[in-house]
């Protein structure tokens, strides 16, 4: 048996100070938005059809709310995974996002100030102690304003634990018949339609109702090629695409044996950058490797937790239309999407209110689940939506 101890101590010495910023090296284009939309099974047209978006109140393509966590270098985490916790892993607890109003559009060469937050240690049944850390991150554009602010969880904990504790089990990829895989793709479908049919539309706060279910959304069955789909859309997994960090290093903050690799590291990364962009070698191999997520605790190959947090976000801002804005999700994740698994996404109107700042907004409750039923994700939003005159 294992000492089951987790030391934290180092953590402390870190908790708000500023860290390096991220950087993009270049302006954010179309084709950045397009293959993030995309990726991210997002068929919004305002994001990806210029003749859609260009009769839209915008007047041209714009990123998804979610596209600011594409254009951080670690999902988010860089704040939320600082300091060094000795034989550890890591995995994504949750994101909390508060929108400030400027939406990115091509063009736009943004970055992002960081500043670790807290963290606090409980047991679980996952891998015993377990260390939940907060971290903030400050989105801006190069004119200096304000487009979000993310605070992420990381989930760091002893991967020796995890797979001592055996609590994932499910290491076979379920199978489905030719006539479920239909049932599916028309369930998709019916988002689809849903999604497109509000058009350039106005959804006004006083026709919603509380109570109110928003459409289902369904997707998957996820793959290791749709998790590389995904993975390949956030821009800093491109070879040079950002300015990486200097003050990174992966063994450093705990990460032991074959997950203790060289990712992100910038000056490999020029002699062989196969071995430094996180699809294989290193902490992020778990996703796409069976082998590796298995020596992580994980049954198999499994999804990005910051990709769950965008489908949640993508979910909301879909239903509100072009003239709503989501103010502020708070989402927690609660399991990952493995290999061979859907994901079906419900959400319920429960508060319509008028805020301080004379605001007409709903709060809407969101909830992700399996095939199965097990609970993948939850969220609470606040939604502002015009009122009607």
């Amino acid at each position: 048996m294992n000492d089951s101890t987790l030391d934290c101590s180092d953590l402390d010495r870190y908790l708000g100070k500023p860290m390096q910023p991220a950087r993009l090296k270049e302006p954010v284009s179309n084709t950045d938005i397009r293959r993030w939309a995309q990726a991210m099974h997002y068929p919004n047209r305002l994001h990806y059809d210029n003749e859609f978006a260009a009769e839209s109140r915008f007047g041209h393509l714009v990123a998804p709310h979610s596209f600011a966590v594409a254009t951080d270098d670690a999902h988010g985490t860089g704040p939320s995974c600082i300091g060094r916790i000795p034989q550890s892993h890591m995995v994504f607890g949750g994101d909390e996002w508060w929108f400030h109003g400027p939406h990115i559009v091509a063009g736009d060469l943004v970055h992002n100030e960081r500043i670790p937050f807290d963290y606090q240690v409980k047991e679980t049944r996952f891998a015993g102690p377990t260390c939940f850390q907060r971290g903030d991150n400050h989105y801006y554009n190069a004119q200096g304003d304000k487009i979000a602010t993310q605070r992420s969880t990381s989930i760091r904990y002893r991967a020796d634990l995890a797979r001592e504790m055996g609590s994932l089990k499910a290491s076979e990829d379920p199978e489905w018949s030719d006539e479920q895989l239909a049932e599916i793709e028309e369930r998709k479908l019916e988002y689809i339609r849903a999604l497109h049919a509000l058009g350039h539309r106005k959804r006004y706060w006083d026709d919603v109702k509380v109570g109110e279910s928003l459409p289902t959304r369904v997707f998957g069955p996820h793959s290791v090629v749709s998790f590389t789909t995904e993975w390949r859309a956030y821009l800093f997994t491109l070879w040079c695409g950002v300015h990486r960090r200097t003050d990174l290093d992966i063994a450093e903050l705990g990460f032991t044996g074959p997950m203790a690799g060289k990712e992100q590291d910038p000056v490999l990364e020029r002699e062989n950058p196969e071995l430094t962009d996180g699809a294989y070698i290193g902490p992020s191999r778990g996703h796409l490797f069976p082998r590796w997520a298995r020596y992580i605790g994980m049954p198999r190959a499994y999804g990005y937790g910051a990709s769950m947090g965008v489908w949640i976000l993508d979910y909301l801002a879909g239903w509100a239309g072009e003239w709503g804005e989501i103010v502020h999700s708070n989402c927690t994740y609660r399991g990952p999407a493995f290999t061979g698994d859907i994901t079906i996404m419900t959400a319920t109107v429960i508060d319509k209110s008028i805020d301080e700042q004379d605001r007409s907004i709903v709060q809407v409750d969101c909830k992700m689940v399996n095939q199965v039923g097990t609970t993948m994700a939850a969220a609470k939003a606040e939604i502002q939506l015009p009122r009607g005159t």
